[in-house]
């Protein structure tokens, strides 16, 4: 008696793998648009529950993701790895749209055509309006750094021309960690042939302003990741948290080696400049501004559409020159740090709706230009050099800032969202 033998294609629950990758497209699109692990996992739970599955389960760190799919008795786990890390609010924002106009029967069809049409977006900006947008928030950095006109400027040219390097090379693919230390080094380079040149023209008028290049750099600090890695550990989500902020960390040890390699051979030094007495109305002023111009320049240099970035820096001018007040003030500049996150925070709460925009588009641009990055590259350099004291005293600084900036965002998030104030 013979047996019929089923043919293998028979036995493929066909309908259980296209649900299931085009979940995990979804979640490998979230993730390579540089939001956290927690929102990564809630939009492939949107469009797990609208294309029919009946339970659906995730593990993400910064750039793999395990995902397993369940439909009745038969389930399928899948594994996928992103290789591509970076920022694009832009494609984050229509991706979000899509996880939230999705109803249960939605067609699987459908939302891969979504995706296709999200994929082919080119950037907003082309590469010299992208470098522009990082001249400008670095500019605004310096003057908040204490810098005056020659900084200002000097950090302008300066990062504009290390942020084209940037993306340049990035769009070929080369190693991030290469690409942030060369970078870095155009970014000094140019600072310092600024500096030189005017002490050529103007008869050693740029001889006292070399200090301001450490804020030609601050264009390489990776704030969304550290943001984004800090929320992840507030969400004891560990592995993506752990992962993402040691990224964040290497791409700061990658810029500060190549800042002091130049400043070594240079012989330029990173203490802070003093600042400038202005009258009080008139430093109230340009603190505003500042904030505001620094804060827009990231949010386009995130590839955020103009309303969205208008909106970041809105709260980012509220909350950072909030921050520099209660500092001038006497407060500890960790806990002016930590009131001026949370009024990010709830900000953000309230503006992102208004706008329809995910919350950590504005949210994260609006926190980076608090983030230490002068203090973190001090570090490095002062350890470099052997200055035990500059390392210790900055490196201290930056982490405590760090910690208060999730802190801040943290609770904001607890006060604001039921899920993250309930650990269900």
């Amino acid at each position: 008696m013979s047996r019929t033998v089923p043919d293998e294609d028979s036995l493929e629950p066909v309908g259980l793998i296209r649900q299931s990758g085009t979940v995990l497209r979804m979640g490998k699109a979230m993730l390579s648009s540089g939001t956290g692990s927690y929102r990564v996992k809630t939009a492939m739970q949107q469009v797990a529950h609208a294309v029919g599955l009946d339970r659906h389960q995730a593990h993400v760190t910064l750039t793999e993701i395990t995902a397993t799919s369940h439909r009745g008795p038969i389930f399928r786990t899948e594994v996928a790895e992103v290789r591509s890390i970076g920022v694009n609010s832009h494609r984050l924002a229509e991706l979000t749209d899509v996880c939230n106009g999705l109803r249960p029967g939605a067609d699987v069809d459908e939302v891969n055509a979504e995706l296709d049409r999200i994929e082919r977006l080119p950037p907003l900006y082309p590469a010299l309006a992208n470098a522009l947008f990082a001249a400008m928030a670095c500019g605004a950095f310096a003057y908040l750094n204490d810098g005056g006109v020659i900084e200002v400027l000097g950090v302008f040219l300066a990062a504009g021309a290390g942020q084209f390097t940037r993306r340049t090379f990035l769009h070929r693919h080369i190693n991030q960690f290469a690409v942030t230390m060369l970078a870095a080094a155009v970014a000094c380079l140019v600072y310092l042939g600024f500096v030189l040149l005017l002490d050529a023209v103007a008869g050693g008028a740029g001889s006292s302003h070399e200090a301001g290049y450490i804020s030609a750099v601050l264009f390489l600090v990776p704030g969304f990741a550290l943001v984004t890695g800090a929320l992840d550990l507030a969400k004891l989500d560990f592995s993506a948290g752990v992962a993402r902020t040691v990224y964040a960390l290497m791409i700061l040890t990658a810029a500060g080696l190549s800042v002091w390699a130049v400043s070594w051979v240079a012989g330029l030094s990173p203490d802070a400049v003093p600042g400038y007495e202005l009258p009080w109305l008139l430093q109230l002023f340009l603190r505003l501004v500042a904030s505001a111009l620094g804060v827009l320049g990231f949010a386009l240099m995130f590839n955020s559409p103009v309303r969205m970035a208008l909106g970041a820096a809105g709260i980012g001018m509220v909350a950072n020159v909030l921050r520099l007040e209660l500092a001038d003030l006497g407060v500890a500049v960790q806990a002016a740090t930590m009131v001026a996150t949370l009024v990010v925070g709830l900000l953000a709460a309230w503006v992102a709706p208004r706008l329809k925009v995910p919350r950590i588009t504005v949210s994260v641009p609006a926190v980076v230009i608090m983030v230490p990055g002068a203090a973190a590259y001090r570090a490095v350099v002062g350890l470099n050099n052997g200055d035990v004291d500059v390392a210790f005293s900055a490196g201290v600084q930056a982490v405590f800032v760090v910690i208060s900036i999730a802190v801040g965002l943290a609770v904001a998030r607890i006060l604001t969202d039921r899920a993250w104030a309930y650990d269900r």
